[in-house]
């Protein structure tokens, strides 16, 4: 199922960091993805749905050149992938092969993927930016996936940089990292962090105004009452 626009616009808006606030609130504390960082510098906060691949161990007689041509392949997952989702790949952490190049980041690209988030790497990674395809990442290797991992399906739940993704998701990503917020809490989530990030601009306004933080960071009832007062005059 695509992502209502309108959610898009507005989790475009909210950081990460704000996120794992309000997800916090929410009695989940485990919701960033570890080694998750962006590939490229400067790249723009990418929202999307879930779409979830698996890699486990390899072995060594699946874990082969020829494993790249079968039914159950990266290649067949990547022309499964809808426009506007993002890939969370479970790579198991893995450093030292990289799960996807510049030729399936640039099919990925192709077909309107929003962004490609792993807790493992990528290889040919002057290829990779290049595709213009977000990638958030633990960096880069040169061996392929098989010298590492044994690929077996798309669109289960994962445990991407230990946290679990369950397909449809909705994936943030930005120079913090990637955050999940689970598909059931969107509707109260969504609302509750483009609110924090209203008041953490006012908030913000005034510190640069030489407010001290005590009352104001969180804020007490005078300091909300200010706040509602500015919104109020727009």
């Amino acid at each position: 199922m695509s992502l209502d626009p309108a959610l898009v616009a507005a989790l475009s808006r909210v950081s990460t960091a704000t996120l794992t606030t309000i997800l916090l609130k929410k009695g989940l504390r485990n919701v960033w993805l570890r080694g998750t960082r962006p590939l490229a510098e400067g790249c723009p906060r990418a929202v999307g749905r879930a779409f979830t691949l698996r890699f486990v161990p390899a072995r060594e007689d699946l874990a082969t050149p020829e494993s790249w041509s079968s039914p159950t392949s990266t290649r067949a997952a990547i022309e499964a992938m809808p426009p506007g989702c993002i890939a969370v790949v479970d790579a198991l952490g893995a450093t030292d092969a990289g799960i996807f190049g510049d030729i399936l980041c640039t099919r990925m690209a192709q077909r309107g993927v929003a962004a490609l988030v792993t807790d493992g790497v990528v290889r040919d990674a002057a290829g990779v930016r290049a595709t213009g395809l977000p990638v958030w990442c633990q960096g880069v290797a040169a061996p392929p996936s098989v010298a590492r991992l044994s690929f077996v399906g798309w669109q289960q739940p994962v445990a991407c940089g230990g946290v679990a993704v369950y397909p449809d998701d909705v994936v943030v990503a930005d120079g913090d990292g990637a955050v999940v917020v689970p598909a059931a809490l969107l509707d109260a989530i969504v609302p509750a962090a483009v609110e924090q990030e209203r008041l953490e601009d006012w908030i913000i306004g005034e510190v640069a105004r030489g407010a001290a933080l005590p009352g104001l960071y969180p804020p007490d009832d005078a300091a909300r009452a200010r706040y509602e007062a500015t919104r109020a005059r727009g």
